[in-house]
């Protein structure tokens, strides 16, 4: 290659240190081009036996050299493209995302580094969610997280598929879904006894509870779809902890004890008993009303489900492969945290979630995570104790 084109190709590729990203690209095509005659040449030497083995060096040296330089310029070329493109759609915002489900995550993930940073959430975010703050000086959840958070089914919490669920503020709901003229339509003796005492309308209360989900830094500062499910995970897995704990807790908090299904004293749920744990649902599904009867569900844990089966068995494996709800002819849900079995009516479980929910952020001092909170007010009502009865065992099963 002439010496005079060799110095061209230097000065513009040393040039090229300020050089915009149309330069680069000229100066690609250059050496691009100069590296494909050279090559063209090699290829024509290589078949050439008059040609000697300098001449043939020497065009190999050339290409290695301009391919060196090519890749070098590319580097600068393809990492300037990358920054000005990002730079584009930083400035851009969430706006110029087009896929609907890319956008709301991209905007999920922008309000919680906005939260964890401490900085006022964009206006374009803030509207991808569904923001129902007008003012911008209070932390509510926007529509879209409130929604999926609270009412979309977690499979962590098999309630959710049973019990009611509603997001309403002041709710009052009656507890029975129908009236007649009649005062004595009501044919449950039981059912009639508790509206007298206390009331047919059940009123929800606001109980305080926040949910705290740990973001290391590195996290933040990575993708939208690790960071978004790394606190949704986190939340969705409290709220569902919550839910069970209050529901199914022997020893509630102050305040707590209407929402235990194990409450004590005269608001408690009716106990039948039985020799084991088998019977002992028998009979409180025969003990329940036919209008409750009807719907009926069984909540257990599993080892107290095993128990039953290893019983039935009796040495064959029938029951180990038949579904739980071949059992007793009603559908079983497991949650470990029921340590005796609630038989009934779940539809007269209901769990609301009042106001709006609030987030903010926490460090942790020690280790310097970052926490993104979240503030919800939560009440579960068992709105009729009629429509339920806890299976009370006598005497274990022999072997359990």
């Amino acid at each position: 290659m002439k010496k005079d084109n060799l110095l061209k190709i230097n000065l513009q590729f040393f040039g090229g240190t300020g050089s915009t990203l149309f330069e680069l690209k000229q100066n690609m095509a250059t050496i691009g081009q100069q590296l494909q005659k050279v090559e063209g040449e090699l290829a024509t030497k290589a078949i050439d036996t008059t040609a000697t083995m300098e001449d043939i060096k020497a065009l190999q040296t050339s290409k290695a050299d301009l391919q060196m330089r090519f890749n070098v310029i590319k580097e600068q070329h393809d990492q300037m493209e990358a920054e000005q493109k990002a730079k584009f759609e930083g400035n851009q915002g969430i706006t110029g995302i087009e896929d609907p489900k890319q956008k709301v995550t991209s905007a999920k993930a922008e309000l919680i580094r906005a939260t964890i940073r401490q900085q006022p959430v964009p206006n374009d975010v803030k509207a991808a969610l569904g923001d129902r703050n007008n003012t911008g000086g209070e932390k509510l959840l926007p529509t879209t997280m409130t929604n999926e958070l609270l009412m979309e089914p977690l499979v962590k919490n098999p309630l959710r598929e049973i019990s009611v669920f509603t997001n309403l503020m002041n709710l009052e709901v009656p507890k029975i879904s129908f009236q007649l003229d009649d005062d004595d339509f009501i044919a449950d003796t039981d059912t009639a006894k508790e509206l007298k005492v206390t009331g047919d309308v059940v009123k929800f209360g606001r109980n305080k509870f926040k949910v705290f989900a740990p973001v290391s830094e590195t996290v933040i500062r990575g993708t939208d779809v690790n960071l978004v499910q790394s606190v949704e995970r986190a939340l969705e897995s409290g709220l569902a902890a919550k839910e069970k704990k209050v529901a199914f807790t022997k020893t509630p908090k102050v305040g707590e004890e209407h929402m235990s299904f194990y409450q004590t004293g005269d608001s408690a749920i009716k106990k039948v008993s039985g020799a084991d744990i088998y019977e002992a649902i028998v009979n409180a599904l025969a003990d329940l009303h036919e209008d409750y009867r009807e719907n009926a569900k069984i909540v257990m844990n599993y080892a107290d489900y095993t128990k039953v089966v290893k019983f039935l068995n009796n040495g064959n494996s029938t029951y180990f492969a038949a579904p739980p709800e071949s059992v007793w002819g009603k559908p079983v849900k497991f949650i470990d945290a029921a340590s005796e079995p609630i038989v009934g009516d779940f539809s007269y479980s209901h769990f609301n979630y009042d106001l709006d929910v609030l987030y903010e952020r926490d460090k942790n001092v020690r280790t310097g995570i970052e926490d993104f909170v979240l503030t919800a007010y939560m009440d579960h009502q068992i709105k009729l104790k009629s429509a339920f009865r806890i299976a009370e065992v006598e005497t274990p099963i022999e072997g359990a």
